[in-house]
């Protein structure tokens, strides 16, 4: 039983990293708090992966603090996509949609502006939407 397994598991891994071209690193900006320095972890806060399971579509984790949530993206007209962001408690209370703009910059690298709100709104009545600026690199 134990090497059936591992031999689905190895198979599933082939499969995957035989179509890697499909895999896709995001990652979003977060500027320092007033008074602290820039810092690598600027950038690998919210640093996630996506594997594109349809022409428009991708899925995939990205990292939210010391947590990770469900990422999903469909890529609309052009360069422009809609994103959802859902953690994995509380789903529903805490999900998020956005939409942006890949701009590539070279080889597979680019420049993401989008904006993301809230779907619910707080307890003050807003939904405390953010402009974000990200990066993206597709295998």
């Amino acid at each position: 039983m134990k090497k059936t397994i591992l031999t689905l598991i190895v198979a599933l891994i082939a499969t995957i990293g035989a179509s890697a071209q499909n895999f896709t690193v995001v990652t979003t900006y977060n500027a320092p708090a007033e008074g602290e320095s820039y810092s690598v972890s600027n950038f690998t806060n919210s640093l996630g992966v996506m594997y594109t399971v349809a022409n428009n579509c991708s899925a995939g984790f990205i990292k939210n603090g010391e947590e990770y949530d469900l990422l999903a993206r469909y890529n609309w007209q052009g360069n422009t996509y809609f994103s959802l962001q859902a953690p994995t408690s509380e789903t529903m209370d805490n999900l998020s949609i956005g939409l942006g703009y890949s701009l590539s910059v070279w080889k597979g690298v680019c420049v993401e502006p989008n904006y993301t709100m809230n779907v619910s709104a707080d307890d003050n009545g807003e939904r405390g939407g953010n402009f974000n600026l990200g990066l993206s690199y597709r295998f």
